[in-house]
């Protein structure tokens, strides 16, 4: 658990901000407030703020200081995080339904064209930061749990390390994966501020700083990150039904990455992979690595117009991978 000094209230503020179009009270839902550092200042710049807590050592001070305001700031207790579990029956604390934080808020669903229904800043705990995120990721492209209500947008710090995987570019050893080619594709992604980690202080009870350990990648700070949804995500022949199978041909296609696009077509039993290329103006020797993160959507429409193509042949995958991931 990181929590900001308060040199960094400021900064945080100015960010977020930027582009509220003039409403004298927007609303912003903090997740993991922590002891309230940044929690004072987005309430002194104006925001209207929805705080979701689970430690029991913040939320006292966190719903006296809801007391002393006049409606300005609600405190929940549970986990963003753990949001909208698969498991059946009662939730079970901290687990949170989004339909309840939702109605809380005030917020009803909107088209997915319209404009961003509420904005989320937080940081991402560095346990388990890929994860998090991943769960992010399905859920945007399933429009399930928070992007049932819209095109939600994410004000999140997350490490550098997974800051330069998400703006990767096509070859790039190592850093250009599945995760890169997907977030580029479903979010705009916009770097806000990047801050050193001695700006952040743990509680841990060694008060040391867990900075995640990462050779050939940087990790000197954490960069707060905004993820707004694409409005254009859904067009062609991607849809919210579809979007496991086209999230599970893209992880595929980057267990080899090296490997050549027309091979792994093949694997796919498709006997007419170099007439697919050609219209789609792919070279026939491009490696999965290679291509741009617009060419995997269109090369997933065209396959969805293929006789040879099912679903099914990623049937297991999208079932195991959406279990582990929930």
């Amino acid at each position: 658990r990181f929590v900001a000094c308060p040199q960094l209230a400021r900064t945080v503020r100015r960010c977020l901000q930027h582009g509220d179009g003039g409403d004298p009270q927007p609303l912003l839902l903090e997740i993991a407030p922590g002891p309230g550092i940044l929690t004072r200042a987005l309430l002194d710049a104006g925001f209207r703020v929805v705080a979701v807590e689970s430690n029991s050592d913040f939320l006292t001070d966190l719903q006296s200081l809801e007391n002393s305001l006049d409606g300005q700031l609600k405190v929940i207790s549970g986990d963003f995080f753990k949001l909208d579990p698969l498991a059946k029956g009662a939730l079970k604390p901290p687990a949170v339904s989004s339909d309840k934080l939702f109605e809380t808020m005030g917020v009803a669903a909107v088209p997915w064209r319209a404009d961003v229904p509420v904005k989320i800043f937080g940081i991402v705990p560095q346990q388990s930061e890929r994860k998090r995120l991943w769960r992010l990721l399905f859920s945007l492209y399933e429009c399930s749990s928070i992007y049932r209500y819209g095109r939600v947008e994410l004000n999140l710090f997350i490490s550098e390390k997974e800051y330069t995987v998400l703006t990767a570019k096509p070859g790039e050893p190592r850093i250009y994966q599945a995760f890169t080619v997907l977030a580029q594709l479903g979010y705009e992604i916009k770097l806000l501020h990047k801050e050193p980690w001695s700006s952040f202080e743990t509680n841990l009870k060694n008060g040391g700083l867990a900075i995640p350990k990462t050779v050939q990648l940087p990790s000197d700070h954490l960069c707060l990150v905004r993820l707004t949804p694409q409005q254009n995500l859904f067009t062609g022949g991607l849809k919210p039904s579809n979007a496991s199978t086209f999230i599970f041909m893209v992880k595929q296609s980057f267990v080899k990455p090296n490997s050549k696009l027309r091979d792994r077509l093949n694997s796919w039993s498709l006997d007419n992979s170099d007439r697919l290329l050609k219209a789609l103006e792919i070279p026939k020797n491009a490696a999965m690595r290679n291509l741009y993160p617009e060419d995997y959507k269109r090369l997933f429409e065209a396959l969805q117009n293929s006789d040879m193509f099912t679903e099914t042949l990623f049937h297991d995958e999208v079932m195991a991978s959406a279990r582990a991931i929930n």
